[in-house]
């Protein structure tokens, strides 16, 4: 698929097949979060993959929004191996993550595998769900699977502001 499509044809998928994502695909997604890039290099991302029934229930505990994706990634990075800007005021960890997420979103897309960006739950909680190391941050879930008949993109999906409303050329 061209990149063009891929980034058009994206959408936040919001009722999920219980067809499950094929090895080889899902294999694809995770390589692309693996070679995305990440301040000074450091990698310090770590992809969850829940696929059983029981995992999964650990994600509708704190959450409503897996819309019977058979397949979840969390998407976490270590707090202790992130590069801090100057200022002090910022570090690598959230935005890193972020990159990590929308390359798997993307090469999911590109796969024909529908995914939907989970933000709506309380990251501590879900970290003691999975029991995950305290020294990790959960930034997202990301539902992955394929689109239930007659699913597809909610209304407003391709209303976006003209470009003169969110750039400036200075």
């Amino acid at each position: 698929m061209e990149f063009k499509d891929v980034i058009k044809n994206r959408y936040s998928c919001k009722k999920f097949s219980d067809r499950r994502v094929e090895a080889e695909k899902l294999a694809s997604i995770l390589e692309a979060g693996r070679i995305a890039p990440t301040a000074k290099n450091l990698q310090e991302q770590h992809v969850y993959v829940l696929q059983s029934e029981e995992k999964l229930a650990k994600i509708d505990a704190v959450t409503p929004c897996r819309y019977g994706a058979p397949t979840a990634l969390v998407v976490a990075y270590d707090k202790n191996n992130v590069f801090t800007y100057p200022g002090d005021k910022r570090n690598s960890g959230i935005e890193d993550a972020t990159i990590i997420a929308t390359h798997m979103i993307l090469a999911a897309t590109d796969e024909g595998v529908d995914s939907c960006w989970v933000n709506f739950f309380d990251p501590d909680k879900l970290a003691a769900e999975l029991n995950l190391p305290e020294n990790e941050e959960i930034l997202m879930i990301l539902d992955l699977g394929y689109a239930a008949e007659g699913t597809g993109p909610l209304p407003n999906h391709t209303k976006r502001k003209q470009l003169s409303e969110t750039v400036t050329y200075l």
